[in-house]
């Protein structure tokens, strides 16, 4: 096939690879009745030939867009709550949605586009250098839902008021009498984190409440660090007698290590999580939390991706949603 100003067909491609057209369509829509060596050498020409399959356009016919919500690692608790709040504002929009892992393969973003894709949703995901220009060069907007790192001036997110939900939580604990606080949180290089942690400090300062050092401990956002890393909070001369997780895996981590070591929650050991996912209502006792509005979080990345699908421009480029302490049963005075 020689390069000319004319779009790409099927049955350029199906010519080049010594196929049908039958062929060549089933592999462009994933069908899995072709062999393998077949699907590689037609996906080699349609990645050689920039090959875009017919997308959703403006037309007097209107069609469902469908739209890619990637996430990354197990699928947790926080990740589930925000998937609804996606799919339900895609029902609501009329929208289709396809859930996957975030995937590192050549050309992603253009068997994306060739499965007819109008946009991506990122859970938390990083989006490195090549991923975006990858999506630029297909044409696919992404919205990044509560990044992880500062978004590229071309990437729209969707997050909360970490800073504030921070100083709510640490706020709460001053109030009930406690001086010695810890800070247990995910990745030390998250933007989310680091605004949990900076609303903490905030708080403290305030307050005129020191931080020992050892007190601010980063990790993951996971229960395993909550365990480990309160096990060695708990551990020194001058143990905390409250902390605050950055977020609720972490939390219930820090509950567990309470009680290896005989400590009670909240009457010896105060804890306070953040996202007030289902695992904060279930947690024993329930867990005061930071209630990170998830669902709203992943309606609003819904509707701004489909905006952005369609050409229109979006209402703001970072969307912001407020957070709010939910009080429960994990926290109370420190012990006399």
């Amino acid at each position: 096939m020689r390069p000319n100003a004319r779009r790409t067909t099927l049955a350029d491609i199906a010519q080049a690879a010594g196929v049908s057209v039958a062929t060549v369509s089933k592999v462009v829509n994933g069908r899995g009745d072709v062999a393998p060596h077949t699907r590689v050498r037609v996906q080699e020409l349609l990645h050689r030939h920039d090959y875009l399959a017919p997308v959703f356009r403006h037309t007097e016919a209107v069609e469902s867009p469908t739209i890619e919500v990637q996430f990354k690692g197990s699928l947790k608790s926080y990740v589930a709550e925000t998937l609804e709040g996606i799919v339900d504002a895609a029902a609501e929009s009329g929208a289709a949605v396809v859930v996957s892992k975030a995937s590192g393969a050549p050309h992603w973003a253009r068997d994306l586009v060739s499965a007819g894709r109008r946009a991506v949703i990122a859970v938390t995901s990083v989006h490195t250098a090549a991923h975006l220009k990858e999506l630029a060069r297909s044409g696919l907007p992404l919205v990044v839902l509560d990044p992880l790192h500062l978004p590229d001036s071309r990437v729209h997110s969707v997050g909360a008021t970490n800073f504030a939900g921070g100083l709510s939580a640490t706020r709460h604990l001053l109030s009930l009498g406690h001086r010695r606080i810890a800070y247990l949180g995910g990745p030390a290089e998250a933007i989310c984190n680091q605004a949990r942690m900076h609303g903490y400090r905030a708080a403290m300062e305030a307050e005129g409440a020191p931080v020992p050092d050892g007190y601010v401990r980063p990790g993951e956002f996971t229960y395993e660090t909550g365990l480990a890393g309160a096990a060695e909070l708990l551990g020194l001369d001058r143990p905390p007698t409250a902390v605050f997780a950055g977020n609720d895996e972490i939390a219930l981590g820090v509950v567990e290590a309470a009680r290896a070591r005989g400590l009670r929650v909240p009457e010896e050991l105060s804890v306070v999580g953040f996202d007030d996912t289902s695992l904060a209502r279930m947690a024993s006792p329930p867990l005061t939390t930071v209630r990170q509005p998830l669902r709203e979080m992943g309606a609003a990345a819904l509707r701004t991706a489909l905006r952005l699908a369609s050409g229109e421009k979006a209402e703001s480029h970072h969307i912001e949603l407020a957070t709010e302490l939910v009080v429960r049963a994990s926290t109370a005075p420190p012990p006399s």
